[in-house]
């Protein structure tokens, strides 16, 4: 869909385009450079961005919404400003931070001379008082509201159900699908809806950015196709191949116990999952197509749920998912870097350190450790990486089922099962930062080296812990009997992989020479 603009229409026009590590912002930036826009992203951390395919194409700055002073630099010369910021908080004070966060927002692109916000929400029920839909539903709506009573004119689009590759609604209904043939539902499952095809919210997203100055309004978005969520499984099942699903509703499932049953079978945690099951206990369909009087549909358009299906399907099965419900970190993740070493001051810093020679080139050394995770697993005790998953889901964690967006290659800011890519210097060392619930923080660090003129290589592993409080010191302490089999066992594992997988093929990234910014040390 790339390119729907022309020089005419889009010269000159800068969009500011916050979110842009999440799911929707990643996949929009492109969208928007290839329609002939200049394009600033903001976000808290930048280096997420440096490994994307378009990072070179736009301008990337640090930001928040809710500092007044960095959205001041960052909406400076901005035409139009996408605001794909959600929280995912649960509790009363996540509905007064979005408020407050839109508010801002909305204050500073007035004052910056801003020519258009355009927000993504989500689609609310008709006739429906605000009272009873779910908080964070009631808190789209709201957002929606305060930018559309803003100075600044605004394009409000309003999506229930988005099915696109990597997309959580669609991994939800992938996973609940695939793994479960027989399947008790909650009585939600029978709620009208009308998803919408990926492709066409970007569409919408960029011709959004051409209205008319005088157009504020909300718009509903959605496909062609009106289904139950049940029809939805069914259909799912049907385009991937999968044997008929026997589905039967249970009414007393509320939507805390559907977000648990869906982080139980799904990658999905139950802090997305509850908002996502909240959200269809209404009907969501849209009430109005006005949007295309602005953005017209081109021929084939909107995609039908059956075609979005088979549109995400292939990306799966082709490894070319640019973007992950995961990308975006979700609330109550650790996201301390790694503190300083070795001149650390912060207080505790244990360290469990491995290290072996590698009778494999450090290229192909490199090829394992890239693949680490998802369904390569992680080379030890796969029974303990089990546990320790089970667990996480258990408190409320994310587990150890989110996976990789690719099978082969990783990039800063990608989710890797219950770690993240914190840094990542290709050919030569890896670092993950843990997000599974601990008393503490957690990194795991590999490196692929050099050992001999033979061509062997070296490989060398650390596990870094900073304990929090006394139950961190304690944590450590009671698993550290464990550090041999666990860590020792990965470090020999990973070794023997890359001995066996041979010598190094075309393509291998080579080490990042020390000069380049990214081979720096933090």
């Amino acid at each position: 869909m790339s390119g729907q603009g022309n020089g005419r229409d889009t010269e000159g026009l800068r969009c500011l385009v916050t979110g842009a590590t999440g799911y929707i912002g990643g996949r929009l930036v492109p969208e928007l450079l290839d329609a002939g826009f200049r394009v600033r992203c903001m976000a808290r951390s930048p280096e997420k961005l440096r490994d994307h395919p378009w990072a070179g194409r736009a301008e990337i700055v640090r930001g928040d919404v809710t500092d007044p002073d960095s959205l001041d630099d960052a909406l400076r010369d901005v035409d139009v400003a996408y605001y794909l910021v959600h929280g995912l908080r649960s509790g009363s004070s996540f509905e007064e931070a979005d408020r407050k966060a839109a508010r801002t927002f909305a204050e500073r692109a007035a004052h910056a001379g801003v020519g258009r916000i355009v927000y993504l929400g989500g689609l609310t029920p008709a006739e429906v008082p605000g009272r009873e839909l779910s908080p964070h539903l009631r808190s789209r709506a709201e957002v929606g509201e305060i930018f559309l009573r803003a100075p600044v004119p605004a394009t409000v689009l309003r999506a229930a159900v988005v099915i696109g590759s990597g997309s959580a609604s669609f991994e939800m209904l992938r996973y609940l699908t695939e793994r479960l043939p027989v399947m008790v539902t909650p009585s939600w499952v029978s709620t009208r809806v009308q998803p919408i095809a990926v492709r066409d919210v970007l569409r919408y997203l960029v011709g959004s950015a051409r209205m008319p100055e005088d157009v504020n309004r909300s718009f509903d978005i959605g496909g062609p196709d009106v289904m139950t969520y049940e029809t939805m499984m069914r259909r799912y099942a049907e385009v991937a191949g999968l044997p008929r699903r026997l589905i039967l509703g249970v009414p007393m499932l509320t939507p805390r116990l559907s977000s648990l049953w869906i982080g139980l079978v799904t990658p999905v945690p139950p802090a997305l999952a509850r908002p996502l099951a909240e959200s269809l206990r209404h009907e969501v369909v849209c009430r109005e197509h006005d949007i295309v009087r602005h953005v017209p549909d081109p021929p084939g358009s909107p995609i039908g749920f059956d075609r979005a299906l088979e549109l995400a399907l292939q990306r799966v099965r082709d490894a070319q998912v640019t973007t992950r419900w995961s990308s975006a970190a979700l609330p109550g993740a650790p996201s301390d870097p790694l503190p300083t070493d070795p001149e650390w001051a912060g207080g505790s810093l244990y360290t469990d350190r491995r290290a072996l020679d590698v009778d494999a080139s450090p290229q192909a050394l490199w090829r394992v450790i890239e693949g680490i995770g998802g369904d390569n697993g992680w080379y030890s005790f796969p029974l303990a990486w089990a546990v320790r998953g089970w667990l996480d889901r258990l408190v409320g964690g994310v587990g150890l089922r989110r996976g990789r967006r690719d099978a082969a290659r990783l990039r800063v800011g990608d989710s890797l099962d219950f770690w993240r890519v914190e840094e990542i210097e290709p050919g030569r060392m890896l670092r993950l930062r843990a997000e599974m619930r601990l008393p503490g923080l957690a990194w795991l660090e590999m490196h692929a080296e050099p050992a001999d003129e033979r061509g062997r290589s070296r490989y060398r592993q650390r596990a870094l812990f900073h304990p929090r409080g006394l139950l961190g010191h304690v944590y450590w302490w009671s698993v550290s009997p464990f550090h041999a089999v666990v860590f020792g066992g990965m470090a020999r594992n990973i070794a023997k992989a890359a001995a066996k997988a041979g010598p190094t093929g075309p393509g291998d990234p080579e080490p990042v020479p020390e000069s380049t910014p990214s081979a720096r040390a933090r």
